[in-house]
């Protein structure tokens, strides 16, 4: 999956998710002050991310997810291999 699919697949789920407008999702755009999320959306969010990727997201990277950004970074943590992601990488494939 190169870096422009998931960016797009991430996007998409934060849009369905939140109900935001896709111009609102920007890479800088905080879940909760810019989009209105809560903590229950981003446990869904999270949720969400995990079954379209098929990738586990330990709870202490959720704890930074602040940001799309940071989503975003995150899927690609959880995606790549362990000889590729930057040390010290919590986030494990299924």
């Amino acid at each position: 999956m190169t870096d422009d699919e998931i960016t797009t697949r991430v996007l998409d789920l934060i849009c369905d998710h939140l109900g935001s407008e896709p111009d609102e999702v920007v890479g800088h755009a905080r879940f909760a002050e810019d989009l209105g999320a809560d903590s229950l959306d981003l446990v869904e969010l999270v949720s969400a991310f995990e079954e379209s990727f098929e990738a586990t997201i330990p709870d202490e990277d959720v704890s930074w997810l602040q940001t799309v950004d940071d989503a975003i970074r995150c899927i690609r943590l959880a995606l790549a291999p362990l000889s590729e992601a930057p040390a010290p990488a919590t986030a494990a494939i299924r």
